[in-house]
């Protein structure tokens, strides 16, 4: 077989950025290695169908029967579909018409970690969720609890992968901080960073209210928070009320490419929710050398400085200001595993070619 024939058309559906989540730095990972590779890559984003979209590469669709369209309508070997929050029932027909398209291989990730814990309680095979999943050529899961869930749901095995949903690298050195965020960064001593929604499971204000108690032991310490979303205006008032307007930044929406620097300048990265998934963010601090402190999901990696999903501020402050006093590992990352988007491709491969 020629190096032409054994060109992939992929296609991938999920949410593109902004904001910089895991499940849209997963979905730009594979697509950069695709292309890399010299396969043909292309996105569908159901995020705001009124953002204006300028990556070639991207397509968005203006309704959901434009959408239905697209996928009928696309060339493709295989539709990825990234699932992430909770898989409704509207997602669930998509998903079954996404298996049924003829001429497309299918392929699921699943990326919701609080879904899949209760679902593997109250799973049933025969029930619309199940048929989705059942529908797909190969459903994946980013851990274990993941994977059961599909088994609950009358998945078979040799359907079934585990990939985790992250590619780790190091700082890009021809990147730097904005201006805007650099001041901040460089006067806080120490930096702790979150990364998360503008929403309450994201529990910003708890980090807020957890700063009080920071800056009684570390005066200097200051709190970003990377992220967009509804209570925005909310939380600048939490921050005002509390006096600590200058010691927390709301920084909105932030590139990966300088994430990666915040967090390898963090002092503490901090990821306390209601629910959370496999975040990205968790393992960047782990493998930067960076201390993680965040709530206790049941599949936080080793090395996390873990809380209970019930701690409140001063738990939270507590474990922060045991973290700084540990320090950075070593000031050095971690060796990265093996690439995940190498992983998905052979999948994809596997689907095509046997």
């Amino acid at each position: 077989m020629t190096a032409a024939e054994k060109r992939l058309r992929i296609v991938q559906i999920g949410p593109m950025p902004p904001p910089h989540g895991g499940v849209s730095t997963n979905m730009l990972a594979i697509h950069e290695t695709l292309v890399r590779e010299g396969h043909e890559s292309r996105i569908i984003d159901v995020t705001d169908r009124n953002r204006p979209e300028g990556r070639p590469y991207v397509l968005k669709p203006r309704s959901a029967a434009g959408l239905l369209a697209l996928l009928a309508r696309i060339d493709a070997d295989v539709l990825h579909y990234h699932i992430g929050g909770e898989f409704s029932l509207r997602l669930a027909l998509l998903t079954i018409f996404c298996g049924l398209l003829p001429g497309k291989r299918s392929v699921v990730t699943f990326h919701s970690g609080g879904f899949a814990r209760a679902a593997v309680q109250t799973a049933r095979p025969f029930s619309i969720r199940g048929f989705a999943f059942r529908m797909q050529d190969r459903v994946v899961g980013v851990n274990p609890e993941m994977t059961r869930m599909f088994v609950a749901y009358g998945v078979k095995p040799n359907r079934i992968r585990m990939i985790v949903p992250f590619e780790l690298k190091a700082p890009d050195e021809s990147v730097s901080i904005p201006h805007s965020l650099s001041d901040f960064v460089e006067t806080a001593e120490p930096l702790i960073v979150s990364v998360g929604s503008l929403e309450s499971e994201y529990r910003h204000r708890d980090a807020i209210a957890a700063l009080s108690k920071i800056i009684e032991t570390h005066p200097g310490a200051r709190l970003l928070i990377a992220g967009s979303g509804p209570m925005r205006d909310e939380l600048q008032n939490e921050i005002n009320i509390r006096g600590h307007a200058g010691r927390v930044l709301l920084a909105g929406n932030v590139e990966r490419d300088v994430l990666l620097h915040l967090n390898a300048k963090a002092g503490v990265l901090l990821r306390i929710t209601d629910f959370d998934g496999d975040a990205i963010s968790v393992r960047e601090g782990l493998f930067l050398g960076t201390p993680v402190v965040a709530t206790d999901n049941g599949m936080r990696p080793k090395g996390t400085r873990l809380v209970e999903a019930s701690a409140g501020p001063e738990q939270v402050a507590s474990a922060v200001i045991e973290a700084i006093k540990v320090g950075r590992e070593n000031g050095s990352m971690r060796e990265a595993p093996e690439s995940n988007a190498a992983k998905v491709i052979a999948l994809y491969e596997e689907l095509i070619f046997g």
